[in-house]
């Protein structure tokens, strides 16, 4: 299965034994869209507001035909300052293109409770707890 990761920023350095792992068990796996350069969007708001707004439409553009030929996307939603299981606003955008082009959605831990746990609820997606043998 081709499977792109999801995630914040901050759970990059979470992702190369997730993806070994996935690999082994036969996966192709793609990488968040600035995880070889994740200071690109820090870069592009030091250019100022209208560069930042660029970068963004950029990124949304490029996640929405990256998932549109995958079958499915990995979230990993670990804590991240004292927010348990984050899913910030990107990555809540790319689980809703994944929803709307019916990919396959895993979470790697339960839906973080807050304002948009109805709307990723309605999303079915797989919560696999850790269990990265559940990813089929």
């Amino acid at each position: 299965m081709k499977i792109l990761i999801i995630c914040s920023k901050a759970f990059y350095k979470d992702i190369a034994p997730i993806k070994e792992k996935l690999e082994k068990m036969g996966h192709t796996i793609e990488l968040p869209n600035s995880y070889y350069e994740p200071e690109a969007e820090k870069i592009s708001w030091e250019l100022g507001k209208e560069e930042h707004a660029k970068f963004k439409a950029k990124m949304f553009r490029m996640s929405e035909e990256r998932i549109g030929k995958m079958n499915a996307v990995l979230t990993l939603n670990f804590d991240k300052n004292g927010k348990k299981n984050y899913i910030g606003g990107a990555t809540f955008i790319e689980i809703y293109e994944a929803f709307m082009k019916n990919k396959k959605i895993y979470l790697y831990n339960d839906i973080p409770e807050g304002m948009l746990y109805d709307e990723i609820a309605g999303f079915s997606p797989i919560v696999i707890k850790g269990d990265l043998s559940l990813v089929e």
